[in-house]
């Protein structure tokens, strides 16, 4: 074979060819994100209902704030407002002969300014004052009652669904379901009744003593009074809270200890301890996680009963009067309040969902 032949049977350098780069992956988004995402856009539109039902339910009652001032002003002096009065009276509650749009665009801007109004009833405090006055008693009693009642609810009814029919469960269950049905204001009625005024261990009403004073958190003596003010209330909606929470955990235990997964743990010789609790009593408490923040609007409500009893300074007495009076500013920003601290806990709840339930993550 010649040279010539060699070189033109040897190939050459392939020519250069521009290659595609291969795309590059785009980051996923973690699921628990997209479901938490989806999960606050919808408390985002439920908020932003409430805000308009909010606004449209109080104009569509008989009378208005301003009526209703310029009426009372009227039976305590005899003597209708000035025009100049009733201008005041207007600026401050709102002119119903304005268009509708007009007063819902100062009212968005009253809540975007955290300015909820004059309360007519206790005119001329803010209502933001008010409410900020009395929320942290409720908050307290509705958190700490809640949570008491969840836990010893929640507790009992691993124990009682472990092993159902046993001694402990034919005792506690038709007590619990005795409680259940009272109300947590007859409950509340009885203790005053037997614990303060018979027998004089609690105080009957408010939440702190007056004589101490209410300075810093390092005062032991007004923390204590605080907590002593509060057995009687907590007791009342801790024996009646409780039992929602033992029964629906009971119920998921009975189902969960026959789950495949529980037999597997007994067979691979696992304390019963730990099965129950790591294995049963974990999966079987994933609907009491969402349950719990889902009830708090019921429970702020049922603490609201229970303060009218123990007359605490909470939000009871704040609704039991601006409706009695018509406090329509009030009332506004009292049903804003719990609609709130509802979609806020439920989304809480949801956080936490996402972190014990490995479905969340998966399916988003």
């Amino acid at each position: 074979m010649t040279s010539s032949q060699t070189q033109a049977s040897t190939p050459g350098p392939e020519p250069a060819v521009d290659r595609p780069r291969p795309a590059r992956r785009a980051r996923r988004v973690p699921p628990n994100l997209v479901f938490l995402a989806k999960r606050a856009g919808t408390y985002l539109i439920v908020l932003a209902v409430s805000v308009v039902l909010n606004f449209v339910l109080p104009r569509l009652m008989p009378n208005d704030p301003a009526q209703s001032m310029i009426r009372d002003i009227y039976e305590k002096t005899g003597q209708r407002p000035s025009e100049y009065q009733m201008q005041i009276i207007h600026n401050m509650y709102g002119d119903p002969d304005r268009p509708i749009w007009e007063q819902f665009w100062n009212y968005l801007g009253q809540l975007a300014r955290l300015d909820l109004g004059r309360s007519i009833m206790y005119y001329p405090m803010e209502v933001t004052d008010l409410i900020v006055q009395a929320l942290p008693w409720t908050l307290y009693l509705g958190l700490i009652s809640t949570l008491l009642g969840w836990i010893i609810g929640t507790y009992l009814g691993a124990r009682l669904g472990w092993r159902p029919g046993r001694l402990l469960d034919s005792v506690l269950t038709p007590v619990a379901m005795f409680f259940s049905s009272i109300p947590p204001f007859w409950l509340g009625l009885l203790l005053v009744w037997y614990l303060s005024y018979s027998q004089g261990l609690f105080p009957a009403q408010g939440a702190v003593n007056q004589r101490v004073r209410p300075a810093e958190l390092g005062n032991v003596d007004f923390v204590l009074s605080i907590l002593y003010h509060s057995v009687l209330p907590l007791f009342a909606l801790v024996v009646v809270g409780f039992t929602g929470w033992m029964f629906s955990m009971r119920n998921m235990m009975i189902t969960t200890v026959n789950e495949d997964y529980v037999h597997l743990a007994r067979a691979k010789g696992l304390r019963p301890e730990r099965v129950r609790t790591a294995y049963a009593a974990r999966n079987a408490l994933l609907p009491n996680i969402t349950g719990l923040a889902m009830s708090i609007g019921g429970v702020l409500m049922a603490v609201v009963l229970a303060e009218s009893v123990f007359i605490y300074p909470g939000l009871g007495g704040l609704i039991g009067a601006s409706t009695a009076v018509r406090d329509y500013p009030l009332m506004q920003a009292l049903l804003l309040i719990v609609i709130v601290l509802s979609l806020v806990f439920n989304f809480i709840a949801d956080s936490v969902y996402v972190l014990l339930d490995p479905r969340t993550r998966e399916g988003s």
